[in-house]
């Protein structure tokens, strides 16, 4: 719905338009049967929206309707009749109407506050203000630096944790203390991908931040739940979604975190030792594809087996030949000495 009305959107040129006019509006994004029944009186004009047509049409008080792609106005000058009985928390006239038609018929209405120039988006039971671009631009930087604090700390517990999978002296301590700032840094991205989806064309370098900040996180975050999961059963979405469900406050509780992993309370605790089955390691290795990784692990069953796997062993395997059984024990090898010198350097 953002994107709707980011900056460089014709949408959004209209509303500013209105805005400078101090003119107000009811813009409705979507027609349909429901929409048809609460319409009353009006123009009719199927005209395509353009910045100069939606505040040409604004100077007249009613509601305008535009169709479901938001690219034609179909009617103006509306008086909406939503359900008085719908419940708002909304005062104005313009504003109570777009609250109870968006509750109503679940299509984005847009109020444009003539008064006090205030953009307000509503979607079903949510409202969402449009604030100034400057204020959305300041924060999503902040929200920037902050991930980029937490990026650095999540590659430092993961280079540990790689060298601790070597050694095969990992605790659940140390696994949830990765996925604790994974998730973390999810939830930063997504404010910031809030914010970009509001900034519209402005928010390009933000996105490039981003995609660059974000590299490889979420395939980090899949391999240690693979990893790790007390039960190979289940599946590493379920979960990855046990993790998004928890608050901030429970997911600084390193019980709560081993919980969505599958262990049970008896089975907690940080010093508990846990031994990875090297889903996470195999996946470093170059041009190995992720039948070859599952057969590995279903063959080995843990990483500390596979580091210890002949060339022969490994041959054993269905689909690995001599050159790319050579090419995984040195592949492993070379992750094991770099992860060692990491963490003793």
């Amino acid at each position: 719905m953002l994107q709707l009305v980011a900056p460089g959107t014709v949408l959004r040129e209209g509303i500013e338009r209105i805005i400078k006019a101090g003119k107000g509006a009811i813009i409705v994004l979507g027609y349909d049967k429901q929409m048809e029944e609460m319409r009353s009186g009006g123009f009719q004009l199927k005209a395509k929206l353009t910045g100069q047509h939606l505040s040409e049409v604004a100077k007249m008080d009613g509601a305008i309707l535009l169709d479901d792609g938001c690219e034609n106005i179909l009617w103006a000058n509306v008086h909406l009749v939503p359900d008085s009985s719908v419940t708002t928390m909304e005062t104005g006239t313009r504003h109570r109407t777009a609250d109870r038609v968006a509750k109503q018929t679940g299509t984005p209405v847009i109020s444009v506050s003539e008064s006090m120039q205030i953009v307000s988006l509503y979607f079903g039971d949510d409202k969402h203000v449009l604030e100034d671009l400057s204020q959305i631009m300041f924060r999503a930087n902040q929200a920037l630096a902050t991930l980029e604090r937490y990026r650095n700390r999540l590659d430092e517990v993961s280079a540990a944790l790689s060298a601790l999978e070597i050694e095969n002296v990992v605790t659940l301590g140390n696994v949830v203390s990765v996925l604790q700032r994974a998730e973390r840094v999810r939830r930063i991205a997504e404010e910031i991908e809030h914010a970009i989806a509001e900034l519209g064309t402005e928010g390009r370098l933000l996105q490039l931040q981003l995609d660059e900040l974000l590299h490889g996180v979420e395939s980090e975050r899949e391999m240690v739940v693979r990893d790790y999961v007390a039960d190979r059963r289940r599946k590493d979405d379920k979960v990855l979604e046990a993790l998004a469900r928890l608050s901030d406050a429970e997911l600084l509780e390193p019980g709560k975190v081993a919980k969505a992993l599958g262990y049970s309370p008896a089975e907690q605790g940080d010093e508990r030792p846990v031994a990875a089955r090297g889903y996470r390691l195999l996946s470093r290795i170059p041009r190995l594809p992720d039948s070859i990784v599952q057969k590995l692990v279903d063959k080995f069953g843990s990483l500390d087996r596979l580091l210890d796997a002949t060339l022969e062993d490994l041959n054993t395997v269905d689909g690995i030949g001599e050159a790319r059984a050579r090419s995984i024990k040195e592949g492993l090898a070379r992750l094991a000495e770099s992860s060692i010198l990491e963490r003793y350097a």
